[in-house]
């Protein structure tokens, strides 16, 4: 089996859109479901509903594999599995390396996702001596201070960071240098990397804001409902303009300041 080192994906040498790549993994994990249940074929409308996108749009990124339905009879669920799983590289082995072994960082050293999709935990590591040696999801932690050779022996190709946001663009530096070309972050600040390394990030504080606004707007939507007021009548009319300044009025040397200043 070949190793993350030895051969990127295909998919930016074939042109797919990022879009559509992001978009591979949730067709992947519905059509493994329908694998898992012995199902042979599946319509694209179908297909489509599970992975939560149109037909149309999955038909236009499954053209860009190459891959066209059959009329009447739909697509071969195995051999998609197949091509989308190349596709994405998880034909081969990809060495991991988990950065920050705390209560997150152990959540994810036992994630059993990460093996069943090609993706082995090759090292996990900790900047804290009292952690090393320690087994975590049956994985010695090593300290940090091996982090280049634990890279460079193992092959390694991708990092994982669960670190404190003060240290991570540090642990982030030391991967680039060592040879890491892709990063999932999961430290809640933005790293810098330069050309040719590829970032993910992942923060879940973030994710939550954005359903709190959500929940409030439909709080806000029930609430109109039950008093009747529609939402474009509950908003505030705009306030009048103010009367346009009389030619004596003088201007400061940087001209009038907005009241609200953009961010």
């Amino acid at each position: 089996m070949a190793t993350g080192r030895t051969h990127r994906p295909a998919t930016r040498s074939r042109g797919i859109p990022e879009a559509t790549v992001a978009r591979l993994p949730l067709y992947l994990r519905a059509l493994t479901a329908l694998s898992e249940r012995s199902v042979p074929t599946v319509s694209s409308e179908e297909l489509a509903a599970a992975a939560g996108v149109n037909s149309a749009k999955l038909r236009k990124d499954f053209s860009y594999l190459g891959s066209y339905g059959t009329r009447g009879v739909g697509y071969d669920v195995e051999y998609l599995v197949y091509q989308i799983s190349r596709e994405l590289g998880l034909t081969q082995d990809w060495p991991v390396v988990i950065v920050g072994i705390g209560n997150l960082g152990a959540a994810l050293a036992g994630y059993g996702g990460f093996a069943s999709r090609g993706f082995r935990v090759a090292a996990l590591i900790d900047a804290d001596p009292a952690m090393t040696g320690r087994p975590v999801a049956g994985i010695p932690v090593q300290h940090s201070d091996d982090l280049e050779k634990i890279i460079e022996e193992d092959g390694v190709s991708i990092g994982v960071i669960a670190t404190p946001a003060g240290v991570a663009q540090q642990v982030c530096d030391r991967l680039v240098a060592a040879g890491v070309t892709s990063i999932l972050n999961f430290a809640p600040t933005v790293l810098s990397v330069p050309d040719g390394v590829d970032v993910r990030k992942v923060d879940l504080s973030i994710e939550l804001q954005i359903l709190a606004f959500h929940e409030q707007r439909k709080a806000g939507e029930e609430s109109n409902a039950e008093t009747g007021t529609d939402t474009a009548e509950a908003e505030p009319a705009p306030a009048a303009a103010p009367p346009a300044p009389r030619a004596t009025t003088r201007k400061g040397p940087d001209g009038d300041v907005p009241a609200v200043m953009p961010a």
